[in-house]
């Protein structure tokens, strides 16, 4: 093991910032970072390796509740590939279907500002096409948000 590096040379090792690692600490990613004797965090080339894959496994869309699990599996010496791969294989299934939602949408949204295109403005509304959205005209279909595709664990991205 090297020498280890203070969090703010950690940080700009892997290009993340100091509040994210701390972050990330405190979540249950990272272990607990050993101490100088003035108390400072260390971090050696485990710890940036490990949040390197932290990084990359963000970057594939993964939540941190799904990177844990991930991390978890890998401590108990199963090499976590398959289960990684069906993770993203469940995000791009929930991609596909998230981009038939906002297609039909903006499918449905064109078709209603063409027909609104022609409509006169009534007398104490604001604005045709908010006034013909809430009457229902065009009938549009609005895609439902979607804040995360982990279901089980909305808050832990």
């Amino acid at each position: 093991m090297g020498a280890g590096v203070f969090i703010g040379d950690a940080a700009k090792q892997v290009n993340m910032s100091v509040k994210t690692i701390r972050y990330y600490e405190g979540v249950g990613l990272l272990g607990e970072p050993q101490r100088s004797d003035s108390g400072y965090r260390l971090f050696y080339d485990t710890d940036i390796q490990r949040l390197t894959f932290i990084k990359g496994a963000k970057a594939l869309g993964l939540s941190l509740t799904e990177i844990k699990e991930t991390l978890g599996l890998w401590a108990q010496g199963i090499r976590p590939c398959g289960h990684v791969e069906a993770l993203l294989a469940e995000k791009l299934t929930d991609l596909d279907r998230r981009i038939a939602e906002l297609t039909a949408f903006r499918d449905g949204l064109a078709s209603y500002m063409d027909r609104q295109a022609t409509q006169v403005i009534a007398t104490g509304v604001p604005c045709k096409h908010i006034d013909g959205a809430a009457a229902g005209v065009g009938d549009l279909v609005l895609p439902q948000p979607v804040l995360t595709t982990d279901k089980r664990s909305a808050s832990a991205s």
